[in-house]
């Protein structure tokens, strides 16, 4: 049986800045609501396939490979700076807003590496979802419905950023600000890492 503690907590964690979210408010500065809502596939299948094999290497992996976490949190460190670092450089350009500087594909492998996951499949996910295939797929079936209104709340807050009228609350900052959230986010991920060696 799924625990109301198991959703809140997937809840608040789904809603707190991150890499997958700071994508989605900048598509919905960018593109708007309608068009950014074809990327929460790409999140949710992220997601899956993510936890599931943090899951796995929870339960076998890492015992056997110690080092195999540390080197996935640095290459997920580094995906992320690129995309940070991509968001700064197309900052500047007018925008043609029939099409999205942040794509499906780009999502969906930043969240596939989003330390978010490890968190889900080491802590939050109980143990016994990775021995027992019907608990996992409970959990993980309500995991994924709740991921719809909270990527919709991310792109619906990049929507209102966008068409605010204050004047420093423009797309060219907005991108800036998610870059720099991003990069902000490659740095005790590394550090951890680093530390782990």
């Amino acid at each position: 049986m799924i625990s109301w503690f198991f959703i809140g907590l997937v809840v608040t964690i789904l809603l707190t800045p991150g890499p997958t979210n700071t994508l989605l408010a900048s598509s919905g500065i960018q593109v708007g609501i309608r068009k950014s809502l074809a990327l929460i596939p790409a999140e949710a299948l992220g997601y899956l396939i993510s936890i599931s094999i943090w899951g796995l290497i929870i339960g076998s992996v890492s015992k056997q490979f110690p080092s195999v976490p540390v080197i996935l949190k640095l290459f997920s460190a580094g995906y992320i700076l690129f995309l940070a670092l991509k968001l700064w450089r197309t900052a500047n350009r007018d925008e043609n807003f029939s099409h999205a500087t942040i794509r499906a594909r780009e999502l969906f492998f930043a969240t596939l590496l989003n330390p978010k996951a490890l968190l889900f499949a080491s802590a939050i996910f109980p143990t016994y979802v990775w021995q027992n295939a019907s608990a996992y797929t409970s959990h993980m079936l309500v995991f994924l419905l709740l991921i719809i209104p909270i990527a919709f709340f991310w792109t619906f807050i990049g929507s209102v950023i966008c068409s605010n009228k204050v004047t420093w609350l423009n797309q060219r900052n907005m991108q800036r600000t998610a870059s720099l959230v991003l990069v902000s986010f490659t740095v005790p991920l590394s550090y951890s890492a680093l530390l782990s060696l």
